[in-house]
Formats: C-alpha cells, sequence, structure tokens
C-alpha cells in the first residue's frame, strides 16, 4: 500500500519560514519524480516544485526564488523549504510521487499552512 504522509504545516507569522516533509512508503521512493504542490480555497491546484530521481530540480511560475525541494532517498522523504512566507502562501500543500513510464502517480492528504499575524 502506498503511502504519502505529509507533515510540517501550520500557523506561521508572515516572512516566517517553513519545512515540509513528505515520507513515502509502498514505492521505491528513489525512482520517483517527487513534487510538491499547493491548493488555496477557490483555486486550482498548482506545482510548486518537482525534484526528479536524478536530483534535477524545476520550479512553478509563482515561487519567487522562496521554495526550496530536496529529497533524502535514504529516507524515503522529500523536503520542501519556504521562506518569506506571505499570507497568499496559505494553502494545503501535498506531496505527489509520480513514475511516468510505469504509469503511477500518488497523492498524499496535505498538509495546512495558514500564514496570518
Amino acid at each position: 500500500q502506498v503511502q504519502l504522509v505529509e507533515s510540517g504545516g501550520g500557523l506561521v507569522q508572515p516572512g516566517g519560514s517553513l519545512r515540509l516533509s513528505c515520507v513515502a512508503s509502498g514505492i521505491r521512493f528513489s525512482i520517483y519524480a517527487m513534487s510538491w504542490y499547493r491548493q488555496a480555497p477557490g483555486n486550482q491546484r498548482e506545482l510548486i516544485a518537482r525534484i526528479n530521481s536524478a536530483g534535477r530540480t524545476h520550479y512553478g511560475d509563482s515561487t519567487e526564488g522562496r521554495f526550496t525541494v530536496s529529497r533524502d532517498n535514504a529516507e524515503n522523504t522529500v523536503y520542501l523549504q519556504i521562506d518569506s512566507l506571505k499570507p497568499d502562501d496559505t494553502a494545503v500543500y501535498y506531496c505527489n510521487a509520480q513514475h511516468t513510464l510505469a504509469g503511477d502517480n500518488y497523492w498524499g492528504q496535505g498538509t495546512q499552512v495558514t500564514v496570518s499575524s
């Protein structure tokens, strides 16, 4: 059974930082591309960052250089560091695991990030 479990969300003041984690189980983690998406109320889910199996990263248009994705294959974990948080970053952040050739696409349950003073 595949599980992606996100953690690290919460309430943070504007200008603060958070590091989100996503622990994967039930997959051969190292061969999957791992991504972070977010969805705010009334908005579509949008890509924040992706890191492929080789460690190459890609960031979505809205990240403004404030997001850093990384992975630890030994721990089956992908991270998202978010700096200089803004109220517009308030959303549910989702972890995604994808292996295109195998046709696999898995989602976590999401972790809420709220940026407010």
